[in-house]
């Protein structure tokens, strides 16, 4: 059996070795680990939905009438009356037509893009896109066409170039990197131009962004039947999974063809039953939204002057570019002593060079948490 010890040494040289840490518990924007309180800037339960009473209330109704496991896949007894009506749910919260729930936004991209595209087609996939879209794409077969980061003029010369008979542009609606926003409108301009498909990856942006959190295709007013829109559950909605929504033939079709659907079972009932309740939070509690407006401003003005560049981000994911990678680490081990939890993204999530300190913002913070976050930072960019 091959020795994968020498490999794990070299992560470990680099930099770029991971580590699980057990959280014991958490209660708004604190978790405790190892039996410490830390005030943690790495969840992606962006409007503090997880722990809502309602949500949990929803679950233990929907445990009570459905039990725990779902037993089978969708398509042979897994689809249960809970998931219609979750589905139902998301297509009218969308304004689309009809709507698929998944186990997981991974499980979604690469059912997406391999049930649309294959051998003879191409997929034109942005630099900086989630591994989901990029193992997507290469599952699908299809030839696989990378463009520079947001660089619509490179993407338009490899569209009027293609001569493929299927087409699909993948993009993140929000980077998760970054979090920098896709200029959907052009984008998808470019796809009706060129008869291609547009998947729209919206895990960051739904729930956050348009009128009522309907995700970024709100925020920028657009719609087409060309547009496969896929959001993640798991993030603001403060539950778990994922959905695609888009005409129905399109739905219909990933239902007899996304293989990440058909052979896997279907998600425990009680979720659907909670993420319904979840849906009607995001579209009522607008203050959730206008708090993180609040404290991504705040953000961009207590970390000025700072030694490491912030990206520019109008979204709850602020990231603090350090470069080097054990920089990046000591940097968040020294917020860790401090008692503040922000984690280091090193390659190959990141391009090399760029780790990061990535600080995902909540409607749990407030202005006084974010400035513990900025005073710690400056007093360790006075120990460099």
């Amino acid at each position: 059996m091959p020795d994968l010890s020498p490999r794990l040494d070299e992560l470990a040289r680099a930099g770029l070795a991971r580590r699980r840490r057990t959280v014991e518990g958490a209660e708004g924007a604190h978790v405790i680990v190892d039996a410490r309180r830390y005030l943690a800037f790495c969840s992606n339960d962006y409007l503090d939905l997880a722990r809502h009473p309602a949500l949990v209330e929803a679950a233990r109704r929907g445990a009570e009438r459905y039990g725990i496991g779902a037993g089978a896949s969708a398509l042979i007894s897994g689809h249960t009356r809970a998931h219609e009506e979750l589905e139902l749910a998301l297509a009218r919260f969308v304004r689309m037509p009809r709507a698929l729930h998944f186990a997981a936004g991974y499980m979604a991209n690469l059912g997406i893009l391999a049930a649309l595209a294959g051998r003879g087609d191409t997929v034109f996939s942005d630099q900086l896109n989630h591994a989901c879209l990029v193992d997507g794409a290469r599952l699908s077969r299809a030839e696989v066409r990378v463009y520079p980061h947001l660089d619509l003029g490179a993407l338009e010369r490899m569209l009027a170039d293609c001569a493929s008979p299927g087409k699909l542009v993948a993009s993140d609606a929000v980077f998760s990197m970054d979090g920098d926003i896709a200029p959907l409108p052009e984008l998808l301009a470019l796809c009706e131009r060129h008869d291609a498909w547009l998947v729209v990856d919206d895990a960051h942006g739904f729930g956050v962004l348009g009128e009522g959190g309907r995700g970024t295709l709100a925020h920028f007013g657009i719609a087409s039947p060309r547009i496969v829109y896929m959001g993640t559950l798991g993030k603001a909605a403060g539950v778990h999974g994922a959905f695609v929504a888009g005409d129905d033939a399109l739905i219909e079709w990933l239902v007899q063809r996304a293989r990440t659907y058909v052979f896997t079972t279907a998600t425990p009932p009680l979720l659907a039953v909670a993420l319904v309740k979840s849906l009607e939070l995001i579209e009522a509690e607008e203050h959730r939204r206008q708090r993180l407006r609040t404290l991504i401003e705040r953000v961009r003005e207590s970390f000025s002057g700072l030694p490491w560049e912030l990206k520019a981000s109008k979204t709850p994911i602020q990231p603090l570019v350090v470069g080097d990678n054990r920089a990046a680490l000591e940097l968040a081990e020294g917020l860790r002593e401090r008692g503040l939890w922000v984690p280091a993204i090193r390659p190959p999530t990141v391009p090399a060079g760029s780790a990061r300190l990535r600080i995902a913002l909540s409607a749990a913070h407030n202005v006084e948490h974010v400035d513990e976050l900025a005073a710690a930072l400056r007093e360790l960019s006075r120990t460099r």
